[in-house]
């Protein structure tokens, strides 16, 4: 089994050089809402075994906020593949991993990840996958998993959601 987490940069700052995409960091919103996701991930025992982020600002200042709410850091690398990459560019990333990561969180970006959720999964709560398909707002978290042993074998629609999380669905549930 292999469980594929795809989180989406926090809300950026466009007020300050909107030009320069690659160098944009976090809005106060999205520094509010990285922690609430980290903390989130921490409670659910979503604690990825590596986790391989964009090299965008905004992608890792998500990532080291969300990070900072886990006991035990996972192996992080910074990929600059990641960075306004296609649903197939990124499943290429995907399919590298090590065989000894059961766990893997992808930061990135939109419409790549909307688009690789999209077309990795089969099924799963119908009303969330509605919901993915429909919007994969900033900092929002896509949990999916494979009945596979190695990730080299991962394949279109293989996937199980197992759960879809925003700030949003965050600040409206009890847990």
């Amino acid at each position: 089994m292999r469980r594929l987490m795809l989180l989406r940069h926090a809300k950026s700052d466009w007020s300050r050089n909107p030009s320069a995409d690659h160098a944009r960091t976090l809005a106060a919103r999205g520094r509010e809402a990285a922690p609430l996701l980290g903390a989130y991930m921490s409670r659910h025992a979503l604690v990825p075994d590596k986790a391989i982020v964009s090299t965008a600002e905004r992608t890792r200042e998500t990532w080291t906020l969300v990070a900072d709410a886990f006991a035990r850091k996972p192996a992080t690398v910074y990929d600059e593949r990641l960075y306004e990459a296609t649903p197939e560019s990124i499943l290429k990333v995907v399919m590298e991993t090590a065989e000894g990561v059961h766990s893997l969180l992808l930061v990135g970006h939109n419409p790549g990840l909307q688009e690789l959720a999209a077309l990795l999964i089969a099924s799963g709560d119908v009303e969330q996958r509605q919901q993915l398909l429909e919007k994969f707002p900033t900092a929002a978290l896509a949990v999916i998993d494979f009945p596979i042993d190695e990730w080299s074998r991962i394949h279109r629609h293989a996937g199980r959601l197992d759960r879809f999380v925003s700030p949003r669905t965050l600040d409206a549930a009890t847990d």
